[in-house]
Parts: structure tokens; sequence; C-alpha cells
């Protein structure tokens, strides 16, 4: 990709930061080698201790960003006790990256049972099986579990576990940055209002 096709389009006019990240999320889909969706998620735990690894987007629109994880995992309960979280997405194909944060809230059981029913029987086999971010004894136990779960579900479907779900991280800033010349980047925030509405936008410094 040249680089008059990376800065084409003014992105720092934009007034609204939802279609912006959808623009920008399409190009990656098309330049991307793997996992476009993609993102680092940051969380904090109770002693104030950052965290921070990669997940997958699942779905986005006003509402905030969403993504699916067990929430007896690490993320999960630092979530549940923090309500907050951000995220950075970064599109190597295209110098480009995003950061969120925001406050975070469960999304319902009809959306975590939609998104659960369509993924592989494998991985909704595996959420019963792994007892996420706890020590593991051995690689066979994990097998076993997984064999155990799959004996019990040989037939028809497969609940969602109670303890997989969805967040969604409703976003108080939305940042979007995209490489230039000399690291004279362009960097545009988009800040929520107090108590939500409208978004404010911020030019800033590289």
């Amino acid at each position: 990709m040249n680089e008059n096709a990376l800065t084409s389009g003014d992105f720092t006019q934009e007034n609204e930061p939802y279609s912006l990240f959808g623009t920008w999320l399409a190009e990656a889909e098309k330049s991307e080698p793997n996992d476009p969706n993609a993102l680092a998620l940051a969380t904090v735990d109770e002693s104030g201790m950052p965290n921070v690894r990669m997940v997958l987007l699942k779905g986005f629109d006003e509402n905030g960003f969403v993504f699916y994880t067990n929430f007896e995992s690490r993320k999960g309960t630092e979530i549940l006790s923090s309500h907050k979280a951000a995220m950075c997405f970064h599109w190597k194909s295209l110098r480009r990256q995003v950061r969120v944060r925001g406050d975070v809230e469960v999304v319902s059981d009809a959306e975590a049972d939609i998104y659960y029913a369509s993924r592989p029987r494998g991985s909704r086999i595996g959420a019963w099986a792994s007892k996420q971010s706890r020590p593991l004894e051995s690689r066979f136990a994990l097998e076993k579990a997984v064999a155990e779960y799959t004996a019990r579900y040989a037939i028809g479907d497969i609940p969602r576990p109670p303890h997989w779900s969805g967040f969604r991280i409703r976003p108080v800033s939305i940042e979007f940055w995209h490489d230039r010349p000399f690291r004279l980047h362009d960097r545009v925030e988009f800040r929520r209002a107090e108590g939500g509405g409208g978004w404010t936008k911020v030019r800033m410094y590289p």
C-alpha cells in the first residue's frame, strides 16, 4: 500500500467516532493478514496493578464495543470489580491506532446466547472445560475435561455456561492516531460529554 493511499482523506474532519471506526475497521479487514478485530484489553486488579492481553472485538455500535469471555478469568473478575477498561487497536498495515476508554457493562443474556450459539462446537465445549486464568496441573487434565464435556453434550445443543458472557465498553473517550512522516502524527480524541450525550472533538499534539 503506498503512502498516498495511507494518507488519503482527512479523518481529522470527522465529527462522530463510530462511523470513522467502522471505516477504519473495514479497511483493516482488507489489509491485515490476521484478526483485524484484535485488540489489547487493559484492566486493573484490586491492588491497582494493570493487566493487558489480546482479545477479539465481536461487535460495536453507538452503544459501545463488545467482546466475550469467562467471567471467572482474571480479566472477567477485574472488570466486574471496577466496571472500567481500556482497549487499543493497532493496524500495522495501515499505520493506524485507535484507543478506547470507558465504563463497562454486561451484555444481555439474549446477546450472549446468540453469540455463544454461533461459535464452533469445540469452542463451546472449551468454555465449559477451561477454568480460565487458574493453575493447570497438566495438559492431560485439560484434555480430560474437554473429553468429559464432549461426552456430556454429545447430542443436542450445548448450553451457555453461567460464567461465560460478554462485556460492552461504553466509551468516555475514543482516540484515532495515524502515522505521519517525522513522527508528526495525526491524533484526534473524541470525548463524551459528562452524563452522556454528544461528543467533543479535540486535535492532539503527536
